[in-house]
């Protein structure tokens, strides 16, 4: 027996060794294929097609300096490089704007696609691409030359198709017009929410109230031109008495005996879609050198590699000058988005303005597959899109459209509408495929901008001279008999678009008399220029506001004074909230509540006046806030949760006007029947959130810090279907301080995709940082080393450094 049992020690020794020596093999296979995607740095290459070489230097963070004898030429180089670093992420936004996810990630993308496919943007874009200016195909011919060369020349395909047991399809032209469709996706609505939310409130509510709940604009309004608009009056109880209207109806809000559903920081990031940045300028009379100055810090969702791909590109142009623009591209297109060509700098912020419409259907009595249009009924045009499954079965999708865009759906009366959108126009899309590079002066940049086919942006530009301009960049649509804020029909032909703005008419603002610009999704301007943008729902302008303030205080500027304000995490917005807990904390409120007293205490001495991760003041005061609105808008808008399902008010961005209103003016006619009074409501809400935040983490209130309730988390795409991909792709979870309403905006995973400050011609007293890395393979020494300098802040480079590899690229 005792032999028998020495042998099974042995043979499960053995065995144990064997598997051992097997996963170590498979590990190092794993490894040695994985090693194999790697980008190549240095050396030669062939890249057929270049009509002389492309030298590439990479500089110790791996930012790229491509210098070639032609702008074709460096596309093709740029293309070779996002291949290499980055063709995962580029498939992703393809297939993201097209649809077509599942077919590569599986059934889970169902839903995206679903969401996304009716807009037949693949389509789109391949029309568009037939439509470009000659030069500007050539452009994009060369760049998709350069993106199959690059990811042949891998050894290995990049290895999320390893892991996905996928094989990547080749890059096409229309590829890099998706692209761009991709982020009139993430900037824009595409499916016309807002306005549906406007069109519920007008059909259910009093005019008043709609007035009042979707106001022009709130005491937080700081255009660069035009007055700030105020709140309108509180509607009156003759008007709007949902006090008296709603009594004996169940209460909307859950009182102490029923469980809480989800903590007041969940809503808060539901409520949190919007994607913004911060833009501003200093013209160079408020410079020492006499350099206007621009900086930039779009806010996006920081995903693992980051949005953009930083890199400097050299040419020689038709005149034989020498060419030169500097800082982040997009991978999946040619030209820098955002940077400095020497004459002009500039960057972006989303503008926010109305670039959709909503059209009512109207159908014919017999036939519901026409509709009505000024020139009689016409067929809706059915496609037969099919949704391809990897793994799984093929799901048919029918998509009808009509002259003016895609059939969404009913709305909650059961009436049709359709969507249209400057993003489904292939004219537009075809617009420069190099815009702004070649511009010299503040007055070319903006010609340049008005009109490009991309989502609208809010463009800052300064130029050598030292001048500083504003204006839209992107298309603005035309609309005749009406503005464009709600839903309604267009049949008689009394209504619509006629085109987009000419040019020359597009607002835009150059050398202010303050010598100053900013802007940060919020209302900019006023009067005409406003109505020609619209409104799709501003920020509230907590962010315009201290940046302006900021601007407004200093009387000259180097790039570090922009980047500090860039990293400002003042708690503006929420100091009059920490003071209405203040107030309602009396003496009288705190007898026999221990827990009031508590949280009294904690917000009077734990708060830092920043949105910093330590500051358990701020988090109490979020947290009530975000409950106190919650519970307001949930009974004021209650008739219009009713009757549409759909009604979605946070995407009213401006709710803190009327909010603040409220909770100031206390209109009993507007308060929940739950409550007595607003005393008794804004009390419950503090004494909700103490118990809450307790139950839920434990421990004291002075340990409710604000990095508890905010957790910036930068994620591979991966690695949420994959957890335990997570601690190898994903970037590590530190506190960081900054919310939605400060301007180094941090909240979840959405943050500064870039930060940026340069003038042009001083380039090299510039700075960029950048999260992430430029590569997006975990194995680069360039996948996270950009990262810890964002993270904290400290000044780098705007432009590449010395190189460190070198690589030639031949025809």
């Amino acid at each position: 027996m005792v032999h028998r049992i020495d042998r099974l020690k042995r043979g499960l020794g053995v065995t144990a060794v064997v598997a051992l020596v097997i996963a170590g093999a498979l590990g190092v296979w794993t490894r040695q294929t994985l090693r194999a995607s790697l980008p190549v740095l240095d050396g030669e290459r062939a890249l057929p097609g270049l009509s002389a070489p492309v030298r590439v230097d990479r500089d110790g963070l791996g930012v790229p300096t491509l210098r070639g004898a032609t702008r074709e030429d460096v596309a093709q180089a740029l293309g070779f490089l996002h291949a290499q670093d980055r063709f995962f992420q580029m498939d992703l936004s393809r297939r993201r704007a097209a649809g077509e996810l599942a077919a590569l990630v599986g059934a889970a993308a169902l839903p995206a696609d679903r969401e996304l496919r009716p807009h037949r943007f693949r389509a789109e874009a391949r029309d568009a691409v037939a439509r470009l200016a000659p030069p500007d195909r050539r452009v994009l011919q060369a760049y998709v030359r350069g993106v199959n060369a690059g990811l042949q020349a891998l050894s290995a395909a990049p290895f999320e198709y390893y892991l996905l047991r996928q094989t990547p399809e080749p890059w096409r032209e229309e590829d890099s017009l998706l692209v761009v469709l991709a982020m009139f996706v993430a900037l824009q609505d595409s499916s016309g929410t807002y306005e549906s939310t406007r069109g519920t409130m007008r059909e259910v509510l009093p005019r008043d109230a709609v007035e009042f709940l979707a106001p022009r604009g709130t005491s937080w309004d700081t255009p660069v031109l035009g007055q700030a608009f105020e709140v309108p009056p509180v509607p009156d109880a003759s008007v709007f008495n949902l006090r008296a209207r709603r009594a004996g109806r169940p209460t909307i809000i859950r009182l102490p005996q029923q469980v809480a559903q989800g903590s007041a920081d969940a809503r808060a990031a539901r409520e949190a879609g919007a994607a913004g940045s911060n833009g501003f300028a200093v013209a160079g009379a408020l410079t020492p050198d006499g350099g206007a100055l621009v900086a930039n810090d779009m806010h996006l969702a920081i995903r693992v590699p980051n949005t953009w791909y930083r890199a400097s590109l050299e040419w020689r142009g038709a005149d034989g000058e020498a060419q030169r623009v500097t800082g982040v591209t997009l991978p999946g297109m040619p030209p820098v988005v955002v940077g400095s060509n020497g004459f002009i700098a500039w960057g972006f912020t989303n503008s926010y303005g109305d670039l959709s419409d909503l059209v009512e259907l109207s159908l014919h009595p017999t036939d519901p597959r026409r509709y009505r249009t000024a020139d009689g009924y016409r067929a809706l045009v059915r496609h037969e899109e099919v949704l391809r499954v990897a793994g799984g079965p093929d799901e048919p999708l029918a998509v009808d459209w009509t002259i003016w865009g895609p059939v969404l759906g009913p709305d909650f009366r059961g009436r049709l509408r359709a969507l249209r959108w400057v993003a489904h126009d292939a004219q537009m899309l075809a617009g420069s495929v190099t815009p702004l590079e070649m511009a010299r002066s503040v007055e070319e940049a903006i010609a340049e901008a008005n009109g490009a086919g991309t989502p609208a942006q809010n463009m800052v530009v300064a130029d050598r001279s030292g001048s500083i301009g504003w204006t839209i960049y992107g298309t603005l649509p035309k609309r005749y008999g009406m503005d464009g804020s709600l839903p309604g029909s267009w049949a008689d032909g009394t209504r619509g678009w006629s085109g987009y703005l000419a040019a020359g008419d597009y607002p835009r603002i150059i050398n202010p008399p303050a010598d100053r610009l900013w802007t940060a999704n919020a209302r900019v301007v006023g009067g005409e220029m406003l109505a020609q943008i619209g409104d799709g729902s501003y920020e509230v302008g907590s962010r315009a506001r201290i940046i302006r303030d900021r601007l407004m205080a200093k009387a000259r500027f180097t790039p570090r004074d922009l980047l500090a304000i860039q990293l400002d995490t003042s708690a503006t917005f929420l100091e009059r909230w920490r003071g209405l807990i203040l107030q309602t904390l009396t003496p009288q409120a705190l007898a026999g509540h221990p827990e009031r007293a508590r949280y009294r205490e904690v917000v009077e001495r734990r708060w830092t006046g920043q949105a910093s991760p330590d500051s358990a003041g701020y988090r109490l005061t979020r947290a009530f806030r975000d409950r106190v609105s919650q519970w307001t808008f949930a009974f004021i808008t209650a008739d219009c949760t009713d009757a549409d399902v759909r009604f979605d008010y946070t995407t009213e961005r401006k709710r803190e006007g009327p909010l603040w209103e409220l909770v100031t003016r206390r209109p009993l006619h507007l308060l929940d029947p739950a409550f007595p009074s607003w005393d008794a409501m804004l009390l419950t809400a503090i004494d909700r959130t103490a118990e809450e935040l307790t139950r839920t983490f434990g421990g004291a209130l002075d340990d409710r810090v604000w990095s508890e309730g905010n957790h910036p988390a930068y994620r591979h795409p991966l690695s949420a279907a994959v957890p335990l991909l997570g601690w190898w792709l994903d970037m590590k979870t530190v506190p960081l301080p900054g919310d939605l309403y400060t301007p180094r905006m941090t909240f979840g995973a959405t943050g500064a995709s870039e930060r940026m400050v340069v003038s042009p011609g001083h380039e090299a007293d510039g700075i960029m940082e950048m999260p992430t890395g430029q590569s997006g393979h975990p194995l680069s020494p360039h996948y996270a080393d950009s990262h810890q300098a964002w993270v904290t802040g400290d000044p780098a480079p705007f432009l590449p450094g010395a190189a460190i590899h070198t690589l030639r690229l031949v025809p």
